[in-house]
């Protein structure tokens, strides 16, 4: 039986239409579509459920140093309230699971991938479990507010949220409900992600959705919104054979950990970084139809070169949009490459990420 987040009955009377994702009946869209849930995430702001995610806290004095025997961001000079994109990495370089790691002050928080979570606690227990207090996944809710209206709707509950600028949070009170509020997402555009306790998440929604610029939408939207912004998703563009370099996230491994490394699969990523990788991801582009994951890319000579980890179509730039990973002589912006899709040839373009610009609020 499928798992349900704290607002899935709320999901239910508002005519969602529910599919399984990891393991849980979630939202994938509502009666407008995805399409009309995208462009009104792009123009106002959308609220989306993504409270299947996981929640841990690392708690005690060498816990941000624990933390960086697995992950190559550098994590002790984090300030407090700041979020940190980073991974959990296996001794081959490859990438366990993508998460944020903030700075509570008492605490480490960390937010983990729906289909990984349990794994991820498993695998932080076995190398950091003696150095750090590492809690059980928190039975939280977690929204996204997320559009170019987003802090104009939240101030109306709590002004000084409008302060926040990308990768901050702070504790709350919204609507006499303690939240975490961050100023984040991952939909590139401006928004928060509000964490709040799983009883009482569902009148909470209830409140925001007073709001007549928020409309609620789904996890295709959010997938479609992401491919637009170039980001990475677990399980496709990032997995235990992806490592961050091949993946383009190199810049999530400060300078430091990039001297010093320390941390597991270090001597390939570290490498990976010095001398090069054999794949990379690009953009691509077609323009007649989406070509979906798993398709295979071929040079003019039809010699496969890589394969796509992401497509669909982007309801922003109107046209096909889909992600993927070439040989090094392929990443050129306007290079030309073709799919293999269920015995068809797609005409490619490699393109230039993100599709469509990212508008984070930095200040």
């Amino acid at each position: 039986m499928a798992l349900v987040t704290p607002l899935h009955d709320l999901h239910a009377a508002r005519g969602a239409r529910f599919g399984e994702f990891a393991g849980y009946d979630m939202p994938m869209r509502y009666e407008d579509g995805a399409v009309a849930e995208h462009n009104w995430t792009r123009t106002a702001v959308s609220l989306f459920d993504v409270s299947h995610m996981g929640v841990v806290r690392l708690t005690g004095d060498d816990a941000a140093a624990a933390l960086e025997t697995i992950v190559p961001s550098s994590i002790t000079p984090v300030a407090e309230g700041r979020g940190r994109y980073t991974f959990l990495t296996n001794e081959s370089g490859g990438v366990i699971d993508d998460l944020i790691v903030t700075n509570r002050g008492d605490h480490l928080q960390l937010v983990l991938n729906a289909g990984t979570k349990h794994n991820d606690l498993d695998h932080i227990r076995r190398h950091i479990g003696d150095r750090c207090e590492i809690s059980d996944l928190q039975p939280m809710a977690i929204l996204a507010l997320q559009g170019p209206q987003a802090a104009s709707v939240l101030s109306e509950h709590r002004s000084d949220v409008a302060e926040l600028t990308f990768g901050f949070g702070a504790d709350v009170e919204i609507g006499g409900v303690n939240a975490f509020a961050s100023r984040s997402g991952y939909t590139g555009e401006d928004g928060f992600e509000l964490i709040v306790p799983a009883d009482g998440a569902a009148a909470f929604a209830q409140m925001l959705l007073q709001e007549e610029r928020i409309k609620l939408a789904g996890l295709a939207a959010r997938d479609s919104l992401r491919l637009e912004a170039g980001l990475c998703l677990y399980g496709h563009d990032l997995s235990e054979e992806i490592s961050p370099i091949e993946a383009g996230l190199t810049w999530a491994i400060q300078k430091k950990r990039r001297e010093e490394g320390g941390f597991l699969g270090d001597t390939i990523i570290l490498d990976q970084i010095s001398s090069g990788v054999t794949r990379q991801r690009v953009g691509i582009q077609s323009k007649k139809r989406p070509v979906r994951e798993g398709s295979t890319l071929h040079d003019e000579n039809g010699r496969e070169i890589g394969f796509v980890s992401s497509g669909g179509f982007g309801p922003t730039v109107e046209a096909p949009v889909a992600m993927g990973f070439v040989e090094p002589a392929f990443v050129e912006v306007g290079t030309q490459i073709t799919a293999h899709q269920r015995g068809k040839e797609v005409a490619m373009t490699v393109a230039s990420l993100p599709f469509a610009p990212h508008r984070y609020y930095r200040g």
